[in-house]
């Protein structure tokens, strides 16, 4: 079992207050399935939340125990039938390679022109206007009085 300083354990519950339980220890207590899953959970989110479907208290802290003494993480918190336990993963935190720069170079990449300069295609000062002439005057209309978006509810 890992041991974690105050000042992290305090960090790591904050982080846990809104994570769901992703596994479950029901009526047939901690089997070797269970243990899988918990493992495999731990080396997916490295902070997991465990629920114990029981009421005995002395049994949910030794699940925690044997959970910690077995798979090596540490125990956060135990609020509940809650069980919040923790193992760093560093492969979640490793650096990334970066690929671009490692990928050789292909010489000079021709750049695209921009919109308004490809040919056949209108620019800004040549471009055709839009004719008003055939608008409906509806459209243009202002509300009167009696419209809807003139008229006050009266509440």
């Amino acid at each position: 079992m890992s041991e974690i300083s105050t000042a992290q354990r305090r960090d790591l519950r904050a982080k846990a207050h809104h994570l769901d339980p992703v596994v479950s220890i029901a009526g047939n207590g901690l089997t070797a399935s269970v243990l899988k899953e918990i493992d495999g959970a731990l080396k997916a989110h490295e902070l997991i939340k465990v629920r114990v479907y029981g009421d005995d208290r002395e049994a949910r802290a030794a699940y925690l125990v044997e959970i910690c003494a077995q798979l090596g993480c540490a125990a956060v918190q135990n609020i509940g039938k809650l069980l919040v336990i923790y193992r760093p993963n560093p492969e979640l935190h490793a650096p990334k390679p970066d690929l671009a720069a490692k990928r050789p170079s292909r010489g000079k990449t021709a750049k695209a022109a921009p919109f308004d300069k490809r040919p056949g295609r209108p620019t800004t000062s040549n471009a055709p206007r839009k004719s008003m002439a055939g608008a409906p005057e509806a459209r243009y209309r202002k509300p009167t009085a009696g419209s809807s978006r003139t008229r006050k509810s009266a509440r």
